[in-house]
C-alpha cells in the first residue's frame, strides 16, 4: 500500500513548475540525441553500402541501399526503446536535485534544507551511470536474441536494478552523504530493486518513457523519506 501511496503522490505533482521544466529539457535533449544517432547510422550505411550489386544470372541490383536504409529505420526504432532508458535517465539525473527539492518543499516542509549536489559530482555520476547502463543493455541485447520470449522481463529486471540503485542513491546522498546512502540502499536492496522494476516497465513504452524518469525521481524521494520515518504533510 505504501508503494501505491508514494506513486500516487509523485504522479499528482506532475503539473509542478519544476517538473514541467525538467520534462521540457528531457524531451528536447533526449530527442536530439536519438535523432543524431539515427542520422549517424543512416549516414554510415549510405557510405558502406554500394549503390548497385551485380549478382550472377540476375545482373545489377539497385535496391540494396534502399532496403538497407529501411532496415536501419526499423532497427533504430527497436533500439530507441533500449537506448531511451540510459539517455532519458541520465538527462533527468542532471535535474534530479530540482525534482527532489520540489517534492520536499510540497510534502516535507518541516525538514531542514540541504545543499545541492555539486555540478562536478553530478556530471561524473551521470557519465558513470550512462556507461554502466549502456554496457548492461548491450549485454542484455545479446540475451534478447537468444531468448526472445523473455526479452521484456530481462529488460525490466536489468534496468529496474540500475534505475533503482542510481535514483535512490542520489536522493539519499543529499541528506546522508555517499556512505550513508549506500548503507541504506544495502539494507533495503530488494525493495529498491522492485521499485526500480516498477519504473522500468513503463520505460519500455515509447513516449511514456520520457515522463517516467521524472516521476521515478519523485517516487524514490517519497520512498527514501518513508524508510527514514519522515511523514508527509500532504
Amino acid at each position: 500500500m505504501s508503494f501505491v501511496e508514494d506513486l500516487a503522490r509523485a504522479v499528482a505533482q506532475i503539473g509542478d513548475r519544476r517538473f514541467l521544466g525538467v520534462f521540457a529539457w528531457s524531451l528536447g535533449i533526449t530527442v536530439a540525441v536519438l535523432a543524431a544517432l539515427f542520422w549517424a547510422v543512416i549516414l554510415l550505411l549510405g557510405w558502406v553500402m554500394p549503390d548497385t550489386v551485380v549478382l550472377p544470372w540476375v545482373g545489377d541490383v539497385t535496391f540494396i541501399e534502399t532496403f538497407a536504409s529501411w532496415a536501419a529505420i526499423g532497427l533504430m526504432l527497436l533500439l530507441s526503446v533500449v537506448l531511451m532508458v540510459p539517455v532519458a535517465a541520465v538527462v533527468v539525473g542532471f535535474f534530479l536535485d530540482g525534482i527532489v527539492a520540489a517534492v520536499e518543499v510540497r510534502h516535507y516542509p518541516h525538514l531542514p534544507a540541504v545543499s545541492a549536489l555539486g555540478i562536478g559530482e553530478q556530471l561524473w555520476d551521470a557519465i558513470v551511470f550512462f556507461g554502466v547502463v549502456i554496457l548492461a543493455n548491450l549485454f542484455a541485447l545479446l540475451i534478447y536474441f537468444l531468448v526472445p520470449p523473455f526479452a521484456p522481463f530481462i529488460f525490466w529486471v536489468v534496468n529496474g536494478f540500475l534505475l533503482g540503485r542510481e535514483y535512490f542513491t542520489l536522493v539519499a546522498m543529499r541528506r546522508l552523504g555517499p556512505k550513508g546512502a549506500k548503507e541504506l540502499r544495502r539494507r533495503h536492496g530488494a525493495r529498491i530493486w522492485l521499485s526500480g522494476i516498477a519504473m522500468a516497465v513503463p520505460l519500455s513504452i515509447p513516449i511514456l518513457n520520457l515522463v517516467v524518469p521524472v516521476i521515478g525521481v519523485a517516487f524514490f524521494t517519497h520512498q527514501y523519506h518513508r524508510l527514514m520515518g519522515d511523514r508527509p504533510s500532504t
